[in-house]
């Protein structure tokens, strides 16, 4: 129980200490974009006494590093700043998008899990018969296309051609009922679940192949149990840690990475969030958004690592 513990306690501080690197990464290359943070605001007609004023009243004359520790220290505590843009708390409207995309991202996840499990475990099953080749090279396949690229053949033949679920999802909104918001970001759940479908997919095949190597899968098959029962009951428990390593990653991708989906559907989200202040040099929403997604990926990069050493003794004594 000790060196569990303490392996848990190892993890969650590397954890913390690489969320702290990767803040002095966002906070040092958000200032060294080229431009002027007070020329983009106020325009090209600004005079020099206005930009003066207002580098003050950002605290753009401070250092860097005093800069750097008072945002630190402010998003510790909860507050993010306000847009410069907008003058909007950068809390309260994160707090709006941010359920928006974790509710797009469950929803993948939901259907995805699942799906690329079930198909794993089928491609074991029909090993090197026409039911694996042929999930194999459909995942290959939308693994290799790019997920704009499915998002506008899949918007411009459902959405237009057939006319079946909405081309966009900009009639999103949070108070509809369950089933007018899943019709909404269908499409969005659609391409998601193609694009992160194939890694967990063959991950969970290949692991299982792995597995069914070992001795113990060969007494099973000697005491006369069928191969579904096999795979099943003795090497898919057995075949769970590096499962849940890459579903993890996957969901990490599916909240993080969703930004180029959300650009592409126009959905109220996080990424399209970010992509908006983006284009208007709105540094302090694009570190925090920045600072929440690096979060979000490795806080459930953590909890993969902690799952792992949960289910697989060999990891708590690595010697």
């Amino acid at each position: 129980m000790g060196q569990l513990l303490k392996l848990l306690v190892q993890r969650i501080a590397l954890g913390l200490l690489l969320l702290l690197m990767v803040s002095v990464l966002i906070f040092a290359g958000t200032n060294i974009l080229p431009g002027d943070v007070a020329q983009s605001i106020l325009g090209q007609s600004a005079t020099p006494e206005a930009l003066a004023n207002l580098r003050a009243e950002l605290g753009l004359n401070e250092p860097a590093l005093s800069r750097y520790f008072s945002w630190l220290g402010a998003a510790l505590t909860g507050d993010l700043g306000t847009a410069l843009t907008s003058g909007l708390d950068i809390a309260t409207e994160i707090s709006k998008r941010l359920g928006n995309t974790l509710f797009l991202a469950f929803w993948a996840a939901i259907v995805a899990v699942p799906l690329a499990i079930f198909l794993g475990l089928l491609a074991v099953r029909y090993r090197d018969r026409w039911p694996d080749k042929l999930i194999s090279a459909v995942t290959l396949a939308s693994i290799s296309i790019p997920e704009f690229l499915i998002g506008y053949l899949l918007m411009f033949v459902v959405g237009v051609k057939l006319g079946w679920l909405p081309s966009t999802a900009i009639s999103y909104r949070p108070d509809a009922d369950l089933l007018t918001r899943l019709q909404a970001i269908a499409l969005p759940i659609s391409v998601l679940t193609l694009v992160v479908l194939a890694h967990m997919m063959r991950m969970t095949r290949a692991a299982i192949l792995n597995v069914m190597q070992s001795a113990y899968i060969e007494t099973a098959e000697l005491k006369g149990l069928t191969l579904f029962n096999i795979i099943l009951r003795h090497a898919f428990p057995n075949a769970v840690a590096p499962i849940v390593n890459v579903v993890m990653l996957n969901l990490a991708y599916l909240v993080v990475g969703v930004v180029v989906i959300e650009v592409v559907f126009v959905y109220p989200g996080m990424g399209q969030y970010l992509v908006d202040h983006v284009s208007k040099r709105d540094l302090p929403v694009v570190q925090a958004c920045g600072l929440i997604f690096a979060a979000v990926y490795i806080g459930l990069n953590m909890i993969a690592d902690i799952v792992s050493i949960l289910s697989n003794p060999r990891l708590r004594h690595p010697k």
